[in-house]
């Protein structure tokens, strides 16, 4: 078993990435079990949020590129390679419930992609982050560019991949990289526990703040009117905006059905 799939709490499912003496690596055997498991999540609306670590003292040491050293491969195949990989390393991102990357440990390169691939991040104090593309002669992939932009600012992205150096938790918590840092001891739990929070929320409202944020959020602020006069009456027409005034009202939790 390369990826270890839990569900912690009602709406919860944890994705672990299981090759910790390969400080959980991206090989191909990985790479298949990720695309189809995630892929498996589609439209099972029991799940209400992911979340993504790694088994071990790695979050991800990123892409295993041993298959680089044998040469021989055009520019061409390269690319008709590294695209399939990226895009299913990124499918957690399609899917229309929140994520969260609990990174425990380092994320490089492509792991640090896939962690900013998420919608959230939370940090072990052992957590670290680095994008060394360039250190290593190559130019970043996986959406790197974009997400890390969106997450950190063009700044602070242009220094992390001009530089690749190593942030520890407490700047990631500084940068925006991740929205807490939690001491290891304690980790998984305070990250699954901020999970079920987001499980917890009204499923269609949590769906549609989801959509509403994809890529950057919305493009200008008559768009987000616009968007927010029909979104807003969506959820106004359920049953679970009901359920929340009267829990409200009750001064109880409430429980959402996504009806």
């Amino acid at each position: 078993m390369v990826l270890k799939v839990e569900r912690p709490s009602e709406g919860v499912v944890l994705l672990t990435l299981d090759l910790p003496d390969r400080r959980n690596a991206m090989t191909d055997e990985l790479t298949a079990a990720w695309g189809s498991t995630v892929e498996g999540l589609r439209g099972d609306r029991s799940v209400r949020c992911v979340v993504v670590t790694g088994a071990g003292k790695a979050f991800s040491a990123g892409g295993d590129l041993g298959w680089l050293h044998t040469g021989g491969s055009s520019v061409d195949g390269l690319r008709d390679k590294m695209l399939p990989f990226y895009r299913t390393w990124l499918t957690l991102r399609t899917l229309d419930v929140p994520s969260i990357a609990a990174i425990n440990g380092a994320a490089v390169g492509a792991g640090a992609a896939l962690a900013l691939s998420c919608d959230l991040r939370y940090a072990g104090t052992s957590a670290k982050v680095t994008v060394p593309f360039a250190q290593l002669g190559m130019h970043a992939g996986m959406a790197t560019t974009y997400t890390l932009t969106e997450v950190v600012g063009v700044a602070a992205a242009r220094e992390l991949l001009f530089t690749g150096r190593v942030v520890d938790a407490p700047e990631m918590l500084r940068l925006g990289l991740c929205s807490a840092v939690f001491p290891d001891e304690q980790f998984l739990p305070s990250v699954l526990e901020r999970a079920a929070a987001v499980a917890a929320g009204a499923p269609v409202a949590t769906r549609l703040h989801k959509e509403a944020l994809r890529d950057g959020g919305p493009a200008s602020f008559e768009k987000a009117l616009q968007w927010e006069a029909l979104a807003q009456p969506v959820t106004m027409a359920t049953q679970d905006l009901r359920e929340g005034l009267q829990a409200k009202a009750e001064k109880r939790s409430a429980v959402f059905t996504g009806a």
